[in-house]
């Protein structure tokens, strides 16, 4: 019998003993993800409430056991991002494309091209996977295509002018803002609705986990369009103008709106007024972008000055750039590099030790009018009047993805499950706020209001009637029929009784009706009633 167990258990730990023959993590990495110090319970009269107490030890027992997961999951991530170090005395601003493109190997080297077009300018926007892209000319100009493999999806010429074109949840529908409304194509460029509602339409922006469609007008009109039921939720003037630079925060799905008094306002579907104001510049605001994580908010004005700012604190800038010209285009990357368009030169920044510093910079034939930096690829997009070209931006993207979340190479059959996951995940417009937490909290004040109506309704909960007959030895005198009606003439009582005492209070608590008395109907006084 021991034989046999022996020869079971032969090559394998126990459970405790396999627990403690786990490879130390190294401390570096253990900070990497670490979320702070926690909390300090075991601090003398730090918290009083012993289950209060135990159930943060046990948060944070959690915490700790997720921060040593991720820190051992690293190992999984084959991908390293990597940034280009420039040799003693050289600048990485003096590397040219062409420099890069030759010393990077053949599947990179294919991401650089350059597209000659002629109804311009142009304005693009790249996949949440970073596969496909869409373009829409000023002149009428659409086109979608995979552009990893060059595979032209649709070209349209829609033969109005195109203000900005954006795609929906999957790269099989995008929305473009024509001269007068918004319309929805397909990836065949069949015109599948046309929104008359949003009209005069100036910037488009998806928001993915809600399904909604938000827009801003020439009129200074807001409005938000739920795509899967086809309804507009909210849409309402903010009272700002034309609305001509408006971004979305990715963390908390609020719009972002720059206006000419130098103010950057953020707007929900839920509230008629800003959640939040922050005067950012002097001057007029030419754009904003916010970091992919919703961390940092970086502002360009006509003065020549780039802000950042923490948009989770709302105070001062934490960083402040002064250019050679004014940046009319920005973008940041999924690794927090941000790509400014001034004029014909293209000029991208990376933090270092604090402070915002040139990593790369690029000098167009004409003016830039559109910058973004493609997801999950070193790849940066600009496009001008008559052109559309792809940089190589090394250490730009994020080099592991999540394909549960978003994945670059999904089938068919994928992407199909995908929608419907995220159908069934959709979040509802009412959770958009300033501050995502805050869904996790108790509504104090209507509460209290559901507390105090409960209280002021007129509801008299009946008693009980334990009636419990005395039992005569008498022939036919305590029989079960007898009881039965017994009980049911006392609950016919007691309603009748419960019913009157709610008659009294109505009576005592409604309001009396005394502007019917001093009312003048002329010959119709004798109708009215003397009490």
């Amino acid at each position: 019998m021991e034989r046999s167990v022996d020869k079971k258990y032969r090559g394998k730990a126990p459970i405790n003993k396999r627990q403690s023959r786990k490879m130390p993590i190294k401390k570096e990495v253990l900070a990497k993800h670490s979320r702070g110090p926690g909390l300090q319970l075991s601090r003398k009269n730090a918290i009083r409430n012993n289950i209060l107490k135990k159930k943060l030890k046990q948060k944070e027992h959690a915490i700790e056991k997720q921060i040593e997961a991720s820190a051992r999951a690293e190992l999984l991530l084959t991908e390293e991002h990597g940034y280009m170090e420039s040799e003693i005395g050289e600048v990485t601003t003096e590397y040219r494309q062409k420099q890069i493109v030759e010393n990077v190997d053949i599947t990179s080297a294919a991401k650089h091209f350059k597209l000659d077009l002629q109804f311009g300018p142009y304005c693009f926007r790249y996949t949440r996977n970073g596969r496909h892209l869409l373009l829409g000319g000023k002149q009428g100009h659409v086109a979608a295509f995979d552009w990893v493999t060059k595979k032209l999806a649709c070209e349209i010429n829609v033969m109005e002018s195109i203000h900005d074109v954006t795609w929906l949840h999957l790269e099989t529908m995008f929305a473009v803002a024509q001269k007068d409304w918004v319309y929805i194509y397909d990836n065949q460029g069949i015109e599948l609705h046309c929104l008359k509602r949003m009209n005069g339409i100036t910037r488009l922006e998806f928001l993915p986990y809600h399904f909604l469609l938000a827009s801003g007008s020439k009129d200074g009109h807001m409005a938000w369009l739920d795509i899967s039921i086809g309804k507009i939720i909210a849409r309402y003037n903010s009272n700002l103008g034309r609305i001509s630079v408006m971004t979305q925060n990715p963390s908390n799905a609020v719009l972002c709106v720059g206006n000419s008094k130098g103010v950057v306002s953020m707007w929900s579907p839920n509230s008629y007024k800003p959640l939040a104001k922050m005067l950012c510049h002097a001057q007029p605001i030419m754009t904003c972008t916010v970091h992919p994580c919703g961390t940092y908010m970086a502002t360009s004005s006509i003065d020549k000055s780039v802000k950042i700012w923490d948009i989770r604190q709302l105070a001062g800038p934490v960083n402040n750039l002064h250019l050679r010209s004014p940046a009319h285009r920005m973008s940041y990357s999924q690794r927090g590099l941000l790509a400014l368009g001034m004029g014909n030169v293209v000029e991208v920044y990376r933090e270092t030790s604090g402070d915002f510093k040139p990593y790369l910079r690029h000098r167009t034939a004409r003016n830039v009018n559109c910058v973004r930096f493609c997801p999950f690829e070193d790849v940066l997009g600009i496009s001008t009047a008559n052109e559309f070209s792809s940089l190589l931006v090394p250490g730009s993207a994020e080099a592991n993805y999540d394909a549960h979340e978003i994945n670059p190479f999904q089938t068919k059959s994928q992407r199909r499950e995908m929608e419907v996951k995220a159908l069934l995940e959709k979040i509802q417009p009412e959770f958009i706020t300033l501050d995502s937490s805050e869904i996790l909290e108790v509504d104090v004040p209507t509460y209290k209001e559901k507390v105090e109506a409960k209280k002021k309704l007129l509801y008299i909960k009946p008693k009980s009637i334990n009636f419990e007959p005395r039992r005569t030895k008498a022939k036919g005198k305590g029989g079960t029929a007898k009881i039965i009606k017994t009980k049911k003439i006392l609950k016919d009582l007691n309603r009748r009784e419960m019913i009157e005492t709610l008659h009294k209070e109505q009576k005592e608590t409604a309001p009396k009706k005394t502007e019917n008395l001093n009312k003048d109907y002329g010959v119709l006084n004798r109708f009215v009633s003397k009490k």
